[in-house]
């Protein structure tokens, strides 16, 4: 027996944009368009001749997903990712080609899906529960579990259209996760919940995976797709361009989307302290490597390297004196760790400086991805520059104790304390 859960073979899927809008196929129809034709034209004779394109949002697919396995779809926005979940879904039909899809699946394609507006959490469970296929019998014996898994209790006699995006997907992943299905088709819907239910979201897709069901996952979060998939597909304008193990086809894809660690400032906008108080503004943000301060983005457990910031000239009067601050963040959103200027090193800065250097490390923190917050501060006062994720950088290995195994985040720690085991006796 075959242990292959999805295949697709030379599948497209087209559109057609533009061009006249025909709903209905019929031969009165086309008739009475062919005739309507060439009186529209006397009509108006300038008027454009309306031209249709075929867009390709998916050509020539060809993958696998074996019982068991994570696999990962990434690539850019409108590269097909979610058209090929669709279409996995039975929710639209190829143009061309093949979808074989193999026992149960369950689908989170789009928050709300498969929901009514106007029922209650209570009511849309049992709806939801029958759209993946659930018996009553199922749906009985599961629904206080779906109901602690979405922790939506409170409301749960509450029409849906009053929830928020964030609990409609606890209460749609609830749902899917408990149909005990052989395929679970995840699109990027986790993005709008909090910190703790994506972590739980993630070792539920992990759990499915381990007791032998397979799960197609699509996300832009590269620390998720490597931390949880056992191979991963790039795609691109409709095609596939790479597949292979998630640590080389998400590098792939940083690279070719140009992030390399850097990017703009977001932060040229109007200031906190008001119009005569602005001071000098973050320009750049940089991880310099040691000895040689070349730009890298990618480290192991142990290193050091120098966050370098350099400033734009101020605009405006400053303060005289000022601080900066960084703030450690992890790919969910966690702070790790903050560096202050002032109380730490009793270094401020002033209108003469032009930039700011701060020796980071050893990192002791677990392999995934990882950002740098950078705040100018005056003390007593408030921030007047501020920029999230100003510098990205991942730990590409984590093996503290030099055992070989490489300690991912989320399955096991924010950061390492040293320690060494021994016997008492």
């Amino acid at each position: 027996m075959s242990d292959i859960a999805v295949r697709t073979v030379g599948l497209g899927k087209m559109y057609r944009i533009g061009g006249e809008r025909e709903a209905y196929g019929t031969l009165r129809d086309t008739l009475v368009r062919a005739a309507k034709r060439p009186l529209e034209r006397l009509r108006h004779p300038g008027a454009a001749t309306h031209i249709s394109e075929d867009l390709w949002a998916l050509r020539d697919i060809d993958l696998e997903v074996k019982q068991g396995e994570v696999l990962g779809i990434i690539g850019r926005n409108g590269s097909g990712k979610s058209t090929l979940l669709k279409v996995l879904s039975h929710i639209t039909e190829p143009t061309e080609g093949r979808a074989e899809v193999r026992g149960r699946v369950a689908s989170l394609l789009e928050v709300g899906t498969g929901f009514h507006n106007e029922l209650t959490g209570r009511e849309n469970i049992q709806l939801n529960g029958a759209i993946l296929g659930m018996t009553r019998a199922e749906i009985r014996s599961k629904f206080d579990d779906i109901v602690e898994f979405s922790e939506i209790g409170r409301f749960l006699d509450t029409p849906v259209k009053r929830y928020s995006s964030g609990m409609y997907v606890r209460l749609a992943f609830a749902v899917a996760a408990h149909v005990d299905p052989d395929v679970m088709l995840i699109d990027e819907v986790l993005a709008v919940g909090d910190l703790e239910f994506r972590r739980k979201c993630m070792g539920k897709m992990r759990d499915v995976g381990s007791g032998g069901r397979s799960v197609v996952f699509v996300s832009h979060d590269m620390s998720h797709i490597r931390q949880l998939c056992h191979r991963v597909y790039l795609l691109d304008r409709g095609g596939v361009v790479a597949v292979g193990d998630p640590e080389s086809i998400c590098s792939m894809y940083e690279s070719r989307a140009g992030s390399g660690g850097q990017m703009p400032n977001p932060s040229l906008r109007g200031l906190a302290f008001g119009q005569h108080d602005v001071g000098p503004r973050i320009d750049t943000v940089e991880l310099r490597d040691l000895p040689d301060d070349a730009l890298r983005s990618e480290y192991e457990f142990g290193e050091s390297f120098d966050l370098v910031v350099k400033l734009s000239p101020e605009t405006q009067p400053s303060r005289k004196e000022y601080s900066a601050l960084w703030f450690l963040h992890d790919g969910l959103g966690r702070q790790l760790a903050s560096g202050w200027s002032s109380p730490m090193d009793d270094v401020v800065f002033g209108e003469a400086d032009t930039g700011m250097r701060c020796r980071v490390g050893p990192l002791s923190v677990p392999t995934g991805e990882y950002s740098f917050r950078l705040v100018l501060h005056v003390p007593h006062y408030e921030n007047f520059d501020d920029w999230p994720e100003a510098v990205r950088f991942r730990v590409r290995r984590c093996d503290p104790f030099e055992s070989g195994y490489d300690y991912p985040g989320l399955h096991s720690v924010a950061f390492f304390l040293p320690h060494k085991w021994g016997k008492t006796a």
